[in-house]
């Protein structure tokens, strides 16, 4: 089971939502709005997104990190080098 089975409906309606947003912006573009208008869209869509890759990351460390250290040391090591590999990607992005 994902680690964010709890909130996985709350994840679909933020990522539609998102999904609105982009379409919004390809229609911006298409129509010739103004620069800033729509770098102020992109905007708002790339903190929406990085809301979602936090609460995806707080629920793969409360859940998938938590029981890899029950199961076992090296289990535990792999899901912590894993979930610091994705927050650097989260980082550099």
């Amino acid at each position: 089971m994902a680690g964010y089975s709890g909130d996985k409906d709350d994840y679909l309606r933020r990522l539609k939502r998102i999904e609105g947003q982009v379409r919004g912006i390809a229609r911006m573009v298409e129509d010739d709005t103004y620069c800033i208008d729509i770098l102020t869209q992109v905007s708002a869509v790339t903190r929406a997104l990085q809301a979602v890759s936090l609460g995806l990351l707080e629920d793969h460390i409360g859940h998938c990190v938590v029981n890899a250290a029950r199961e076992s040391d090296e289990a535990a090591d792999a899901k912590v080098t894993e979930a610091a590999a994705a927050i650097a990607r989260l980082v550099r992005s």
